[in-house]
């Protein structure tokens, strides 16, 4: 099994950037690439970025190209999303998530991922 815990979630004025981590612990060895996804009330889980865990090969969603930046630290075994220039409408719950056999380019359906973390929480104020 694999356990995902995820940080740095908050409050920040719109403009401003947020860092979030995704720890992950268990069985990383089976693990091919790292997604973040993000899920605002009333809506469904859309996909965000990914990256393939081995080579660092990253994909995005179209609309998040150039904000957002994935990356993963492999000897800590923690992946990251960098968002910055943060508008109001980016104000989601942000959740990683794994899967074990690679695909490429990585599946954007939430239900192609194996394992999840909690949810971070990210409010954008104007």
């Amino acid at each position: 099994q694999v356990q995902l815990v995820e940080s740095g979630g908050g409050l920040v004025q719109a403009g401003g950037s947020l860092r979030l981590s995704c720890a992950a612990s268990g069985r990383t060895s089976s693990l091919s690439t790292m997604a973040w996804f993000r899920q605002a009330p009333g809506k469904e889980r859309e996909f965000v970025a990914a990256i393939t865990w081995s080579s660092g090969v990253t994909y995005y969603a179209n609309s998040r190209k150039g904000r957002f930046t994935i990356s993963r630290d492999n000897a800590k075994n923690t992946g990251y999303l960098q968002m910055n220039s943060l508008k109001p409408e980016d104000t989601a719950v942000y959740y990683c998530a794994f899967r074990r056999t690679i695909v490429i380019p990585p599946p954007t359906v939430a239900s192609r991922y194996d394992y999840w973390g909690q949810g971070t929480q990210v409010t954008v104020s104007s």
